[in-house]
C-alpha cells in the first residue's frame, strides 16, 4: 500500500511539473537581452598617447616641460617606455613601480604608470594615477593632455557621459597658445 501511494505521489508531482512546462510555452517570454557590443581593436593606451602627441605637435604650444632625470630612474623609465610600446604592460608596470619608489612625485612616471594600468585593465588605479600626475604636473601641455585623456577613457568605460564631456573639455584646456613674438 505504501509503495502504491509513493507511486501515485510521484506521478502527481510529474504531472504537475509537466503541466507547468505546457503553460510556459504559451506565456510571453521576455526577449533576450541584446548582445553586448564588442569593442573593436581600440587601443586605449594609444589614444592616451595620441592626445599628448597632438598637443606636442602643435607649433604654437607654449608649454613643453622636460624635468631633469635621475640616471637610475631614467634607465627604468626608458625600459618601461620600450615595454609600453611593445604592450608588455606588466613589465612596464614593474619598472615604473621601482622608479616611483625612488621618485614618488614624478608626474611623468605617474602618468606612464597610469597608462600601464590601462593596459592591465586596472582602470580605477589608472584614473587615480592620472589625476595625481595632473595635480603634481604642469597642468598644460602634452602631459596634461595625456592625464585628461586617461580620464576620458576611464569615463567612457564607466558610461559616464557627463564625466566624458568634462574630461574632454579639460583635454582642450591643456593647450595654451604661445605669445606672438614680433
Amino acid at each position: 500500500m505504501q509503495t502504491r501511494l509513493n507511486c501515485v505521489f510521484l506521478l502527481a508531482v510529474a504531472a504537475l511539473l509537466g503541466g507547468c512546462s505546457l503553460f510556459n510555452r504559451w506565456e510571453a517570454k521576455p526577449s533576450p537581452l541584446p548582445p553586448r557590443p564588442v569593442e573593436a581593436d581600440y587601443d586605449r593606451v594609444a589614444a592616451i598617447r595620441a592626445a599628448g602627441d597632438r598637443e606636442a605637435a602643435l607649433t604654437d604650444s607654449a608649454i613643453d616641460v622636460a624635468p631633469l632625470r635621475d640616471p637610475g630612474v631614467a634607465i627604468l623609465e626608458d625600459q618601461a617606455q620600450q615595454n609600453l610600446q611593445t604592450r608588455h604592460y606588466a613589465l612596464a608596470a614593474g619598472e615604473l613601480d621601482q622608479a616611483l619608489q625612488r621618485n614618488p612625485d614624478s608626474p611623468d612616471l605617474l602618468q606612464d604608470r597610469a597608462e600601464a594600468a590601462v593596459g592591465l585593465k586596472d582602470y580605477a588605479r589608472a584614473e587615480t594615477l592620472a589625476q595625481r600626475s595632473w595635480s603634481l604636473g604642469p597642468k598644460l601641455g602634452p602631459l596634461c593632455a595625456r592625464n585628461w585623456q586617461t580620464v576620458v577613457e576611464m569615463r567612457l568605460l564607466a558610461h559616464d557621459a557627463a564625466g566624458v564631456a568634462q574630461a574632454r573639455s579639460q583635454v582642450l584646456a591643456c593647450h595654451k597658445a604661445s605669445v606672438p613674438r614680433y
